[in-house]
């Protein structure tokens, strides 16, 4: 695996965590209760997109861009919401003590 593919994996995993770690909407906006999960879902899928910038940059350099139908989306959608799982379990599974 080269290290353009591995910064691309690593960049896609942090930006699928990232609405999860902060109560801002965007990360600009302030909540007052805290931000809800249609939030956290609209900035993953606008994270998704902004992921597949930097994909396309990197295939378009080595050679023609690849026609992709719905099979390949419906794959890195699935692979973006995986990566997110740490971060969904972060904000709303892990019980935190009282003490």
């Amino acid at each position: 695996m080269s290290q353009s593919t591995i910064a691309l994996l690593l960049l896609a995993f942090v930006l699928a965590n990232a609405p999860f770690l902060s109560d801002r909407i965007f990360w600009i906006k302030p909540t007052r209760s805290g931000k809800s999960a249609g939030w956290c879902l609209l900035e993953l899928l606008i994270l998704y997109v902004v992921v597949g910038g930097p994909a396309w940059l990197m295939e378009s350099r080595v050679g023609q861009v690849q026609h992709q139908n719905w099979e390949f989306y419906a794959i890195t959608v699935c692979m973006f919401l995986v990566f997110a799982y740490p971060g969904f379990v972060y904000r709303y599974l892990w019980r935190r003590s009282s003490d």
